[in-house]
Parts: C-alpha cells; structure tokens; sequence
C-alpha cells in the first residue's frame, strides 16, 4: 500500500467522530498530543495527514484503538470475509438472521 491509497479523510472523519462520542474538544486532544490544535482540525478535515506517532498518540488520548480508527484502510482474506458477513447479515431480516445462525452452530 503507498501513502496515496490511503484515505487520511476517512482517518480524521473517524477520529472527530471518537472525539465526539467523548465529548472531548480538538483543545483537549491537541494539549494531550502536544500539537497545535490547527492540526488536529486540518487532521479531521483532510486538510493534513496523521504522521502514525501522532496516530497512535491521538488513539491513546481518545482511548480508543487504531484497529478501530484504520478499520477500512487494510484487508486481511479474514477481515474481508468477516466484513462481507457482517454486511450481508446487516441487510437480512431477522428470522433470517436466525436462520443463518442456527446453520452455522451446526457447521
């Protein structure tokens, strides 16, 4: 994977979101990374790109992991087939749901 294949907006989108749920300000975040808080907004807004120092300092402040934040930037075969699952299940009504769970008990 190259720097350009990966989605920084993605990244800071996820991040804001962490933020957020945590009610934590880009103040907070920035003062416990020890950067300007401009660069926690550009990180957010796509405008800069995390350095992965400041990635995994930003996930320790937010407490939350960066499994969590790049979830959609890399692909084992069993995290694709775990995400194809998910996603299929995600779209089955419920006693369909039910259906596919007691099939797979049984395998």
């Amino acid at each position: 994977m190259i720097m350009e294949d990966v989605n920084f907006a993605l990244i800071g989108q996820r991040i804001r979101e962490v933020r957020n749920e945590k009610m934590l300000t880009q103040e907070y975040i920035a003062h416990k990374t020890n950067v300007n808080v401009s660069h926690i907004s550009n990180i957010e807004t796509n405008k800069a790109k995390v350095s992965l120092s400041l990635l995994v300092r930003i996930c320790n402040t937010l407490d939350t992991t960066l499994d969590y934040i790049l979830e959609n930037e890399y692909h084992s075969p069993d995290s694709v087939i775990e995400h194809e699952l998910i996603n299929t299940l995600k779209n089955m009504d419920k006693p369909r749901q039910e259906t596919l769970l007691r099939i797979a008990k049984v395998l």
